[in-house]
């Protein structure tokens, strides 16, 4: 037989389990909210020694009146500009001394928007912080109650009025994306997106608007999810299409999937296709070849959101907005325009 030491926290079940108590009854005596007896109080205060329990900073923060926990509202947790900022965020508010929760926003449909409030507002909360990336979020913000003060960080090109936001220039970086790509020589530019969303995107109306001032009808925006299948499925189709040279993709892994789909069908990016990507996600540099993409600092865009929460949180009335921009970078997939005869096999059915 095995035996096996239990190397987990203690919790606060564990402490009323081995004093013989209720875990109302430990919470009562580890925040001093509401008096307990000399002898019930001795009992918990043996266990937690013993257990060398550790209360949680909730349990600190409800002793000493102070609220330290800090709401993020999010579409995803995964996808890479979610996750970063995330990530950013949680260092900088676990150096500051607060806890950090998520709520998940499914969809802009009421009944997620509801969902992912409650689970938020029955919190004690010091503060909220919102992702608008996308209208679920946006949704969230017109329900947030006046009383918790409230900062948001976007890549949209202007954020809803009454919130301080922490800005991506993501309109100036596809613009330049774009224009880099016409000024190669490419005699138009598309756009692999993902669609509808993508149309609410700084990336996408930059895009968007570098054509239209150069004199060009934006061809119709090449619809992609957020699977790599979708991406894979849209480079079949460039492929097969020779009046397509050059792509803006609205991430890289639609990018790079698409660049195995041009390779499969002997379409060389970047002599045929020049293909730029967004998000420069590690893998991004040893694709071959190396993919040109912007690079936007998620992880800076969590911290200078903090950072106007904290104001926020010592009383400033006005915060200004903090705004930076995405660098290009330019490496192997981009080329000057050259005529394209070449197509490859269309897909028969994806």
């Amino acid at each position: 037989m095995r035996i096996t030491k239990d190397t987990r926290q203690p919790v606060i079940a564990d402490v009323a389990r081995l004093a013989g108590v209720s875990v109302p009854t430990v919470s009562r005596v580890l925040t001093g909210n509401i008096p307990v007896s000399e002898g019930l109080r001795a009992r918990v205060e043996a266990a937690v020694k013993e257990l060398n329990y550790r209360p949680s900073s909730v349990a600190r923060a409800l002793r000493s009146g102070e609220r330290t926990m800090i709401a993020i509202f999010a579409a995803s947790t995964s996808a890479y500009g979610y996750a970063n900022t995330l990530a950013g965020i949680e260092e900088v508010a676990q150096a500051a001394g607060y806890t950090v929760v998520i709520s998940a926003v499914r969809s802009r449909e009421e009944a997620d928007v509801k969902a992912a409030l409650e689970v938020a507002l029955q919190q004690q909360l010091a503060g909220i912080i919102v992702l608008d990336f996308d209208p679920s979020a946006a949704e969230v913000l017109k329900h947030l109650p006046a009383s918790i003060p409230t900062v948001a960080a976007s890549g949209f090109p202007t954020g809803q009025p009454g919130y301080p936001y922490a800005f991506i220039d993501e309109y100036a970086a596809g613009r330049e994306a774009t224009e880099h790509l016409l000024k190669l020589g490419h005699k138009t530019v598309h756009h692999l997106g993902l669609f509808p969303l993508t149309q609410f995107s700084g990336r996408y109306q930059g895009w968007h608007d570098a054509l239209t001032d150069a004199g060009i009808t934006p061809p119709a925006v090449l619809e992609a999810s957020r699977t790599a299948r979708s991406g894979y499925e849209q480079g079949l189709r460039i492929a097969a299409n020779a009046v397509i040279t050059a792509v803006f993709c609205s991430n890289d892994g639609l990018a790079v999937a698409a660049l195995r789909a041009l390779h499969e069908n002997g379409i060389r990016v970047p002599e045929d296709v020049s293909i730029i990507g967004w998000d420069n996600q590690p893998f991004s540099e040893f694709t071959w070849p190396a993919l040109s993409t912007v690079a936007p600092d998620f992880k800076d865009l969590g911290i200078r959101a903090f950072n106007l929460l904290k104001q926020r949180l010592a009383g400033e009335e006005k915060v200004p907005d903090s705004i930076t921009g995405p660098v290009l970078l330019q490496r192997e997939s981009t080329a000057k325009a050259a005529s394209r005869t070449k197509t490859g096999s269309a897909p028969d059915k994806v």
